[in-house]
């Protein structure tokens, strides 16, 4: 079992997972500044509020912290925009790559099937 841990574990997709959780998590913690530093500022000269975290609705005794919902609801926006865009390309690059050759092989495997319909064709 250590054998094929081992062996999950020197697999290229495990380390780009590991390289993309990393990546990740440091590019939330760059969103989540951004919201907290401009958005929030930028949102506060309409609703009068420093910042939307702040923004609770209480009814009886329970609070509703919907300024932190709206924060988080931005950073998800932000976040998946990103990611969409990250794909986006990707796959428009791998489309290029993707396009097939003709290699020598196809070349004759084609003159042969030529060649094996003119032969049905002249019997």
């Amino acid at each position: 079992m250590l054998k094929e841990f081992k062996a999950f574990i020197a697999k290229g997709n495990v380390m780009d997972l590991a390289v993309g959780v990393i990546i990740g998590s440091a590019f939330t913690a760059i969103v989540k500044s951004f919201t907290a530093d401009f958005i929030n500022p930028i949102l506060g000269i309409f609703t009068g509020q420093i910042g939307l975290s702040s923004f609770v609705i209480t009814v009886g005794n329970a609070k509703f912290l919907v300024g932190s919902f709206i924060n988080d609801l931005i950073n998800f926006l932000i976040i998946a925009f990103v990611v969409f865009l990250i794909v986006r390309t990707y796959n428009r690059l791998a489309k290029r790559d993707t396009t097939p050759k003709d290699t020598k092989t196809d070349a004759l495997l084609g003159e042969i099937r030529d060649l094996l319909k003119d032969q049905q064709n002249n019997k």
